[in-house]
């Protein structure tokens, strides 16, 4: 049997008189993501303690570092937060009927982005920011620290433009998706729409967004019309990220890769040419199991293309017709179950790979250097998120999103 690594203790730090330290301490199982911190690919440190002083971490070591301020993880494992990299929060109405009758054998094709379009122009930008907040906290809740979050229900200037502000007030992660669907409004003339989208479109959104994205699908937009997108964005200072292989196969994943994107998203579809032009690229491919569960599409094969060699994330899709959840928690349980993942892999996915996704090495990781974002969950091991599937187990979020949520003590704390 190999031998579990033991940790090198790192000095507990001592903070100056205007910092403030927090220790997580009593970790029944901490998740580094560094497998030269502990056992394992997650890096697994075993009665644990975690520093974090200022929101950066400190010190990762054995049980009983000192601070400021103290959670007693009693036991419990303790995880990187959660990186949600693809969301589409800024929204109004929902689609409920939609979804019923969907699961009464209606295929999917998209079309009811018109209806959140007609519903979230129709918003006041007040309401509409309150809607986003109301969703952060609820993702915050179910272990979520770093989000990103894209425009798309807009379809015009003006209300792109909001969309994609409404969105950088909450993370750096902020997409312009104004290529999302062609609006009614230029039925028969998508060039016209994607000429709008590449000018005077993202001139107005740029200045609030740090990625342009595309819905590169037949029923959306062509590969032309996306490549016209993506080379627009990154003539404007963005970074490139595509919707891709969603509804079959498709150009998708290969523009992606022959753009330099940071990552194509859905990838439910994947020829071989596909995978091997993933593994051969840096490009991550980001799987939205969540879409496929409410879609009733065919699972993403993740298992081909992890074992190819690519980079793979999870992320939850958040948005109201294809995927209304904020739960990571969920997205692991049928990653593991109907994705071929192991729940090692699902874990890493959701954080390392996230933040892979959006070219992050801050997040999605408890190292000494990175940020105190973490999540405690209501179990002993990683292992509960996907055997207990459906059961809220996180006990407590720390960390942004945004300045929702802030660090606070809850059980089984003192401050």
């Amino acid at each position: 049997m190999p031998e579990t690594p033991t940790p090198t203790p790192t000095p507990t730090p001592t903070p100056t008189p205007t910092q403030r330290s927090l220790a997580i301490d009593n970790i029944g199982s901490l998740i580094t993501n560094d497998p030269t911190l502990g056992r394992g690919s997650l890096g697994i440190i075993d009665n644990a303690s975690v520093v974090i002083v200022d929101g950066v971490i400190e010190y990762v070591g054995p049980a009983g570092a000192l601070a400021d301020d103290r959670i007693d993880a009693d036991g419990a494992c303790v995880l990187p937060g959660f990186v949600d990299s693809h969301t589409h929060l800024v929204f109004a109405g929902d689609r409920a009927e939609e979804f019923t009758a969907r699961m009464a054998g209606q295929p999917y094709d998209g079309g009811g982005i018109r209806v959140t379009t007609d519903a979230t122009r129709n918003m006041s930008t007040g309401a509409l920011d309150g809607l986003v907040r109301q969703r952060l906290a609820e993702a915050h809740r179910a272990g979520t620290t770093t989000i990103e979050i894209k425009s798309g229900y807009g379809l015009n200037v003006v209300d792109e433009t909001r969309s994609v502000e409404i969105a950088r007030r909450y993370t750096t992660e902020s997409t312009f998706l104004g290529a999302h669907l062609l609006p009614a409004e230029f039925e028969g003339r998508a060039d016209d729409y994607i000429h709008l989208v590449c000018n005077e479109m993202l001139d107005a959104a740029q200045p609030h967004a740090k990625w342009v994205d595309a819905f590169c699908e037949t029923g959306a937009f062509d590969a032309d019309q996306s490549r016209a997108v993506l080379e627009a964005g990154r003539a404007a200072g963005l970074g490139l990220r595509l919707h891709g292989n969603q509804l079959g196969h498709g150009p998708g994943v290969q523009l992606a890769v022959d753009c330099g994107c940071a990552s194509v998203d859905h990838c439910t579809y994947l020829s071989n040419s596909d995978i091997e032009a993933l593994a051969g690229s840096d490009t991550v491919a980001t799987f939205l199991p969540a879409a496929d569960f409410s879609t009733r599409q065919p699972y993403g094969d993740a298992r081909r293309v992890i074992d190819a060699g690519a980079t793979v994330a999870l992320a939850s899709n958040c948005n109201p017709g294809s995927s209304y959840t904020t739960s990571i928690s969920f997205c692991i349980a049928i990653a593991v179950r109907e994705m071929g993942m192991t729940i090692d892999e699902a874990v890493q996915a959701v954080t390392l790979g996230g933040a892979a996704a959006l070219r992050r090495t801050d997040v999605g990781r408890l190292t000494p250097g990175s940020a105190g974002h973490a999540t405690i969950l209501d179990a002993p091991t990683h292992h509960h998120l996907a055997y207990r599937p459906g059961v809220p187990l996180i006990r407590q979020t720390i960390g942004p999103l945004g300045s929702l949520d802030p660090i606070r003590p809850q059980r089984g704390s003192t401050r």
